[in-house]
């Protein structure tokens, strides 16, 4: 009998390495590497598998749906005891989101992000990625007080948008963090900002790509695809494009109606609580699929299933 050989692809990019934590006692975590897509191990190295962070908030978040309130319980009541769950259950790293900084929510400021982010630092040994609240005014505020209180631990820190990227990238170079670049769903974005941020001093292992999430049913075809653009474009060579790539999958899964409707949805739809889970844990696979590295998560049983798949698709 013939025998048939499997096509294998082989390329001549590969993704940068980027390294979070792993100083002064601190847990590392290094994502990137590979130079293949994503699991397909028989065509190249996969050199680290996809890491799980789990989102905490820096306050006890008003109008979370009611199966996150349930799994958490009390704990959303105290970041740092919601990040020390977040450690049992299994995170690689935990994204304290400054959530209270919005000037919609509680517009706090930098002395609060400081002591959040010192106390969180001090309570777990896991690597720290520090989410602003996306108002760039009060991102550069919270951020750089953030920084400060991370010196030398080796943060991620994001969001770095256009109209901010340069305090915030200053910031990381000067106490050795990673940024985060986000850019609406768009590769040419996605570059360009990459650009701008290489240009400031940032060198390639010190720099995530946030492309921005859209969940199942609101966009996550179309992040796929720009995903997948941006994966095969940097290991066709391009180093630009070659960034490990961040999503925040928890957040854009459970704030869709899907997830948060308990009542006057049709019957077809199902308990609310399983429901909400695999909106969360489809989202997710399909990002790990189109090239994420770390993905963001809020359900614990979300991240104990999309741990079982990771182990599958990589044994």
């Amino acid at each position: 009998m013939p025998v048939v050989e499997i096509p294998v692809e082989k390329w001549n990019g590969q993704v940068h390495q980027v390294k979070l934590g792993g100083v002064g006692g601190r847990k590392e975590l290094i994502v990137g590497g590979d130079n293949t897509l994503p699991f397909l191990k028989f065509e190249g190295t996969v050199p680290h598998r996809p890491a799980i962070a789990i989102e905490v908030l820096d306050y006890t978040p008003p109008n979370w749906a009611e199966p996150l309130v349930k799994a958490w319980g009390d704990v959303l009541k105290s970041p740092v005891a919601w990040a020390k769950k977040a450690a049992e259950y299994g995170a690689n790293a935990i994204a304290l989101r400054l959530r209270s900084a919005h000037p919609e929510e509680g517009n706090t400021g930098a002395e609060h992000a400081k002591r959040v982010v010192t106390d969180i630092l001090g309570a777990v040994d896991l690597p720290v990625i520090v989410l602003g609240p996306e108002v760039a005014e009060k991102d550069n505020e919270v951020l750089v007080a953030a920084s400060e209180a991370g010196r030398g631990q080796r943060l991620a820190l994001g969001d770095c948008f256009d109209k901010n990227y340069r305090t915030i990238g200053a910031t990381c170079l000067a106490d050795g963090h990673v940024a985060i670049a986000k850019t609406p769903i768009d590769m040419n974005l996605a570059k360009q900002l990459n650009i701008l941020l290489s240009d400031l001093g940032l060198t390639m292992d010190s720099i995530l790509m946030d492309p921005t999430t859209g969940a199942l049913g609101y966009g996550l075809e179309y992040t796929y695809s720009v995903m997948e653009r941006l994966r095969i474009t940097a290991l066709m060579g391009d180093k630009m494009t070659a960034m490990p790539m961040i999503c925040t999958v928890g957040e854009e899964s459970w704030r869709q109606k899907e997830s948060k409707a308990s009542a006057g949805v049709p019957a077809t739809w199902g308990d609310q609580e399983k429901r909400a889970i695999i909106w969360e844990k489809l989202t997710a696979m399909g990002l790990l699929n189109a090239g994420a590295n770390i993905i963001v998560l809020r359900h614990p049983k979300t991240v104990e299933d999309v741990k079982v798949a990771i182990n599958k698709l990589f044994a």
